[in-house]
């Protein structure tokens, strides 16, 4: 399965020409306006940098290679009460699947991490605030066990919403020999991908 960065949160999936973009955004500080085609959208919530579907050019219905299954999660610790609810979807295809976290913003339960599953790679919002902070982001992550890790939703000047974390307090929790800091966007998951992948954003 390839993965491509758009930024934010968001993620162009492809399997066999198949095209998939999840959380698409709009009005997020520095990203350039978001222009891509896809015969899917998801979207883990109804906020503004994570829903922008008139973005995203719909492309003719072909069929799917992805499986798709959805764990309903929350977006704080009060049960939603602050921020809402929050979709995690696993996305199978190809013999792998990724778990696209949304913005978690709260520890799994024993019931959710079943739901999830076993998954070759996550998709983890790591700048706190609105998310799980980086401690509770490589918490997540240990907890579902995935081989794979790619952070999302933080700031990296000039791009990302001003009043959340960068990356680095999250990356400074793993081995430094298991973070690969990739020079563009896009990236294979595969049955044999390991540690922490951090895409470029390429404007």
């Amino acid at each position: 399965m390839k993965l491509t960065w758009l930024g934010h949160s968001c993620f162009l999936m492809e399997q066999d020409s198949y095209r998939i973009v999840t959380d698409p955004y709009t009005g997020v500080e520095g990203y350039p306006p978001l222009s891509v085609s896809a015969h899917a959208v998801y979207c883990s919530h109804h906020h503004f940098d994570h829903d922008a579907v008139g973005c995203v050019t719909i492309l003719s219905p072909v069929p799917s290679p992805f499986a798709v299954r959805e764990v309903a999660t929350c977006h704080d610790e009060q049960g939603g009460a602050l921020r809402g609810p929050n979709t995690v979807r696993v996305f199978t295809a190809g013999g792998v699947s990724v778990a696209h976290l949304g913005d978690l913003g709260h520890q799994l339960t024993a019931e959710q991490l079943s739901a999830i599953g076993s998954v070759d790679a996550v998709l983890v919002p790591v700048g706190g605030v609105y998310t799980v902070d980086a401690a509770g982001a490589k918490a997540v992550c240990d907890a579902i066990g995935a081989r794979c890790v790619i952070p999302m939703h933080y700031h990296h000047a000039p791009y990302g919403l001003p009043n959340v974390a960068g990356v680095e307090d999250f990356l400074a929790l793993w081995p430094a020999d298991a973070v690969c800091r990739l020079s563009g966007p896009s990236f294979e998951v595969t049955a044999e991908t390991t540690g922490v992948l951090v895409p470029a954003f390429l404007a």
